[in-house]
């Protein structure tokens, strides 16, 4: 099966994740929320699918372009 890998846009914090592993997840929906300089900024799937693994937890730092999920394609 076909996956995609979500990435951070920023480098933050992972404030909250909003899904778990094996729900579905649509074009645009928000996956997670990272803080960022006192910021909230949503992460948003770029595909359609199932997601298959969340690679990080809350409280984890993440670099800019690192993996935060992986999604199983429709």
């Amino acid at each position: 099966m076909a996956t995609e890998r979500i990435k951070s846009e920023i480098t933050g914090t992972v404030w909250k994740i909003l899904l778990a592993e094996g729900d579905a997840i649509q074009v645009e929906s928000e996956l997670m929320i990272l803080e960022s300089m006192k910021m909230e900024i949503p992460v948003e799937s770029t595909v359609s699918g199932r997601i298959q693994t969340i690679l990080v937890a809350p409280g984890d730092a993440v670099d800019e372009d690192q993996d935060l999920a992986i999604i199983e394609l429709d």
